[in-house]
């Protein structure tokens, strides 16, 4: 187990990379903050039971946030103001309380009176927007802050804009009623799906991750992939696997795995920048990872209607295939610079380690029983698993003493009501900044809908892409990833989403392209993963290039360039929605849901997992140069042919007039056999000439 000098170090790390105050256990400014988050985690599983009006939850939901935005976050980085909450931070989360609340108290009355608003209303509503700025200013940096007051900037100032993009503009009035006065901007779709799912599963990973899961899925993957070529960072790319289904931040991803595994990928030789590339790209697709997925995938369920289970079933083979190609890029990395694996007699016995840690995973599992086979709501089943998880943390070291003939003492029982605390108080502190992003986001939101501005996007993207589906999906590419440079991963796919995901499929339906609005709003999500490791902004980066002592731009390139096989992805399963696991039926309308179904057939799964792994592997193999041995220019040609016949096999078979989509998958597997035979032969060949 980790010390708790240890942990405390991590968290210091944690809160320096996310830019909060950090205060000594005696400090009141600790237990101010502690009780403000235990108390909002109280309230969340609260309202589970009693949940009451929704949009009362949402007022509070985000009073609380907004609490804990001005509380742990400081105006600036000037270490006076980092050290305490200052008078006037008081003032301004009052001010923000008071407006948010506001709603709460005048909600009949605003019902009532929508559109001629008084005011009292529209001062409130200035008020909250203000706040909710300043809080993103202070959490999140500048860049969701400036994009959303462009978006203000734009739906007042519509009428002197150029023609190509001028609208009739709305009043100060119009524009507070859209944002706050109803459930069009800040208290909409994004901040409810925050409040009723996200911080449940939130508080499900920071209940496990203080129970002892973390540590226990870093110990299990080192003692299992330790001993093999560039072992730790095989293990590294495990962990941050693991730990990411209970995470959904890149950056605690990044701190709890990183400060483990880095010093040992240096140790055996990793270069600085590439042990802390491998933690940043492996810690970054974390949020791939279900049932988290930083929060995006709650809010494309409620954005598309669909159920959460449809999300993660979708999102399952893309996200595994991920992390499949990074392993190898790792394994790659050590064959060719000879990097060997750690001395096994150092590593223990992997066995008794899974062994002692197994009720860690029963939780998780309890989750997918719940959520999948008796088809619990999302809500109901996070609540079922923090009840279970709770009961864990409880019993299981008196059970621990008790199996060794220990005795069980008061402080050890006492111990599991501690970690549950502590757990209620990193739940709290963990949602600040998701409940304050999709705040913000809601703004966005709540401008496209006042302005129409999508219908005039659509028309400059495809008057710039020429009408070109692909044309549209690279300038998509390319916005997502300049937004990703500052925005949450989480706000920026909901910009995306409620900007550039219609446009796409107008765009494709108009070029004959069939897909389903999934594959749109995934498509953008993992551009805006990409977040989090793009040059020159990415904390993750910075994170890992911290614990590694290495440039924080250099490492943030190497993890990009790492990450290049998570660019290619949403083109495969934009062009193979079957990547997905989901097929059309023979219908017109790509936006009707009930022309899709999913593919349920194990062996079909299995085919589209296995050719997607490979398809990926092979794209692996080009950008590394490698496979068993360098590799020369023709086998990266021919590597480059086996990418689309084993991961779009059906268009494949189309375009090149095949019999099945089969004869796609026996040619790509073929070549890549011609391939990886031929190089095992001339390894054979050297060694015998030496």
């Amino acid at each position: 187990m980790k010390t708790l000098e240890e942990r405390l170090d991590e968290e210091k790390l944690i809160n320096e990379f996310e830019g909060q105050r950090d205060f000594e256990k005696s400090s009141w400014h600790y237990w101010f903050i502690a009780t403000i988050a235990f108390s909002w985690s109280a309230y969340q599983l609260y309202m589970v039971i009693d949940p009451g009006n929704s949009s009362y939850v949402r007022f509070v939901h985000l009073a609380f946030g907004i609490a804990l935005a001005f509380s742990m976050h400081a105006m600036s980085k000037n270490s006076k103001l980092k050290s305490t909450i200052t008078w006037y931070d008081f003032i301004i989360m009052g001010i923000g309380i008071i407006a948010i609340l506001y709603q709460w108290f005048a909600y009949r009355d605003l019902a009532m009176r929508a559109g001629a608003w008084t005011q009292l209303d529209v001062i409130m509503g200035i008020l909250t927007v203000l706040v909710v700025l300043e809080a993103s200013r202070r959490v999140m940096g500048l860049p969701l802050m400036l994009v959303a007051i462009i978006f203000l900037a734009y739906d007042y100032f519509g009428p002197y804009l150029p023609d190509a993009i001028a609208h009739k503009g709305a009043s100060i009035n119009k524009m507070v009623g859209q944002m706050v006065l109803t459930t069009e901007g800040i208290f909409g779709v994004p901040l409810g799906v925050s409040a009723s799912f996200v911080f449940l599963f939130v508080l499900f990973g920071a209940l496990l991750d203080k129970a002892g899961a973390g540590e226990y899925f870093i110990k299990v993957a080192y003692t299992l992939l330790g001993r093999y070529d560039g072992g730790p960072a095989k293990a590294a790319v495990a962990a941050s696997g693991m730990f990411g289904m209970i995470s959904g931040s890149s950056i605690a991803n990044t701190v709890t795995v990183g400060t483990f595994t880095i010093p040992l990928m240096k140790r055996l030789g990793f270069s600085a920048h590439k042990a802390a590339a491998v933690e940043t790209a492996a810690s970054v697709n974390g949020q791939l990872m279900p049932p988290i997925m930083g929060a995006a995938a709650f809010i494309m369920a409620e954005f598309l209607g669909l159920s959460y289970t449809d999300i993660v079933f979708a999102a399952f083979i893309p996200a595994f295939t991920c992390y499949a190609a990074l392993f190898y890029i790792v394994h790659l990395e050590a064959k060719k610079h000879g990097l060997k694996g750690e001395d096994p007699s150092v590593l223990g016995r992997t066995w008794p380690i899974f062994i002692r840690g197994i009720h860690y995973l029963i939780p998780i599992f309890f989750l997918i029983y719940t959520l999948i086979v008796l088809k619990q709501s999302a809500q109901s089943a996070a609540f079922s698993a923090i009840m279970f998880l709770m009961i864990i943390m409880v019993t299981q070291k008196p059970l621990k003493a008790l199996f060794n003939k220990e005795k069980i003492t008061f402080p050890l029982v006492v111990e599991g009501f501690t970690d549950i605390a502590n757990g209620m108080v990193a739940g709290g502190k963990n949602m600040v900044s998701i409940a304050v992003a999709t705040a913000v986001a809601g703004i966005i939101v709540g401008s496209v809908t006042l302005t129409g501005i999508g219908l005039i996007l659509a028309e400059v993207i495809d008057n710039l892409s020429g009408g070109y589906i692909m044309s549209v999906l690279l300038l998509t590419m390319f916005v997502s990833l300049v937004l990703g440079m500052g925005l949450p991963t989480t706000a920026n796919y909901i910009v995306m989403a409620s900007l550039t995901a219609p446009i796409i499929m107008d765009l494709s339906a108009s070029n004959g392209y069939l897909i389903p609005m999934i594959a749109a709003h995934m498509f953008v999500f993992y551009f805006g993963i990409l977040a989090d490791d793009t040059p020159p902004v990415g904390m993750a980066a910075y994170a890992a290039a911290a614990i590694a002592k290495s440039d924080p731009i250099v490492t943030g390139i190497q993890a990009f360039i790492y990450d290049m096989r998570t660019a290619l992805l949403p083109f495969m399963f934009f062009f193979n929605n079957e990547l997905l696991l989901i097929q059309s039926v023979d219908a017109n309308d790509p936006n009707d849901a009930s022309l899709w179904v999913w593919i349920t057939n194990p062996f079909e799964i299995a085919l589209i997992f296995g050719g997607s792994v490979l398809g990926m592997f092979a794209f692996t193999s080009v950008t590394q140069g490698f496979i068993l041995m360098k590799t020369n220019i023709i086998e990266r040609l021919a590597l480059i042919a086996v990418i689309p016949l084993l991961m779009l096999p059906k268009l494949i078979a189309v375009k090149l007039g095949l019999p099945s989509h089969y004869f796609s998958y026996i040619i790509g597997l073929s070549i890549y056999g011609v391939i990886y035979f031929g190089q095992r032969m001339r390894i054979k060949k050297q060694q015998a000439l030496a």
